[in-house]
């Protein structure tokens, strides 16, 4: 599954890696806390679908991962915090247990908030406890179930704020999470698409650095010549899909796509609204006025399809937009930057490959040649999932900047568009 750097053999260098695991294990678990401190307590409990989670969940659960996976199995006399935590707080890991129905999280007062936050105190001291232990003899899995947790965290933080503007959004006060900046308005490049030559070409994480399992095997895959856009669609352009009856024509949707559009009465992406003849949008600042240069965001893979039927183009595949994204350094309107919310880019060239809206592409999530899940619960972390889902690329403006790579599978339901999803078009080449 996934692979720590390796450890050096020298002392010194094995202490300096050391400390920084320590000081990131500190980083990253008061970075979910912080998340949480513009909300009000009441905020904590809230779960308005079965697909988001309480903040306090949230919560909860990355704690509960870190005891299950480290503290039970290498800790000596560690002592689990409640008994009764590890079936409300795991989330779908079968061989660990039973758990809590998903669509229920929402209806537990208790624990309350205050217990949660001494769970994780808890939980942190023993952590502590276990990393400053060196010359443990599992020391090796110990640092890869670490890191492992705490990319697990990550993706926690980045589904907390997805979940709190969702929460926010069905109340028909709109409230802001906390206000954000606005970047300032720019005329957006025109749409060119760039070409890329076929080949054999090489995909899938390889060599050191933390990955997850669905990244792997490295391998060989044959492409043909095609084009990529050099940005994402942005809303306006997406509203001249709108404007010309997109959500009224079954000629551009697949046929789940439509009987979806059909059934929930998609008229626009989620989180648009019109009044007199303006759109808004919700934001984790508010409600705000639809900025045309700014990607479209919150839409499915069926209306991602649909519009790229609709523009004459269609949606990259995985192995193309990878074979991309290889030689780019990621860094973009991620989550450090501060907007949370996509922005408009300028420039020439190719940009907005990384941050800004994770980017459905064609291709279904399923296993990579030679993929073997790891043995035993840590198994069910993605394996399981390839079935049904689509594969998304290039993180988020709440993807946390060190949590993404070109090689990152991220994959949703077709029909979901609560996460930050947008579209980047592609073609055939000549």
């Amino acid at each position: 599954m996934p692979s720590a750097t390796p450890w050096r053999h020298d002392e010194s260098e094995k202490l300096t890696d050391r400390a920084t695991l320590v000081a990131r294990f500190e980083r990253v678990r008061a970075e979910s806390e912080a998340l949480c401190a513009p909300l009000e307590l009441e905020d904590y409990g809230i779960q308005s679908a079965p697909e988001v989670s309480p903040p306090k969940w949230h919560l909860a659960h990355t704690t509960w991962f870190f005891e299950t996976f480290l503290l039970k199995p290498f800790l000596s006399g560690h002592r689990e915090f409640h008994p009764r935590f590890g079936y409300l707080f795991n989330s779908y890991y079968e061989t660990a247990g039973t758990f809590h129905p998903r669509a229920k999280r929402g209806l537990l007062s208790r624990p309350t908030l205050t217990e949660v936050l001494s769970y994780r105190a808890c939980v942190n001291e023993r952590m502590r406890e276990l990393l400053a232990d060196a010359n443990h003899s599992d020391r090796p899995e110990i640092e890869r179930r670490i890191e492992l947790g705490l990319q697990h965290e990550q993706q926690h933080q980045e589904l907390l704020l997805t979940d709190i503007k969702f929460n926010f959004a069905i109340n028909p006060l709109r409230p802001a999470y906390q206000p954000l900046p606005l970047k300032a308005r720019c005329d957006v490049s025109p749409l060119r698409f760039l070409e890329y030559a076929g080949g054999v070409r090489e995909i899938g994480r390889d060599g050191a650095g933390f990955c997850f399992d669905n990244e792997t095997p490295r391998h060989r895959a044959y492409l043909q010549d095609f084009r990529l856009g050099s940005r994402l669609t942005t809303n306006g352009e997406f509203l001249e899909f709108i404007n010309a009856g997109g959500y009224r024509q079954p000629q551009w949707w697949m046929s789940d796509g439509w009987k979806t559009v059909r059934e929930q009465r998609w008229e626009a992406p989620l989180y648009w609204e019109q009044n007199d003849g303006v759109w808004s949008r919700m934001t984790l600042s508010g409600m705000r006025e639809i900025v045309p240069e700014e990607p479209v965001c919150h839409v499915s893979f069926y209306e991602a399809d649909a519009y790229a039927r609709w523009a004459g183009r269609r949606l990259p595949t995985e192995v193309e937009w990878e074979c991309v994204a290889a030689d780019i350094a990621p860094q973009g309107n991620l989550r450090d930057a501060g907007f949370l919310e996509p922005v408009a880019a300028d420039g020439d060239g190719l940009v907005q490959m990384f941050g800004d809206v994770w980017e459905w592409t064609a291709s279904p999530y399923v296993a990579y040649p030679g993929y073997r899940p790891l043995a035993g619960t840590l198994g069910e972390y993605n394996g399981k999932f390839m079935s049904s889902q689509m594969v998304l690329r290039g993180g988020s403006c709440v993807t946390p900047n060190d949590h993404i790579r070109a090689a990152y599978r991220n994959f949703f339901y077709p029909w979901e568009r609560w996460q930050y999803t947008g579209i980047r078009l592609a073609e055939d080449g000549t």
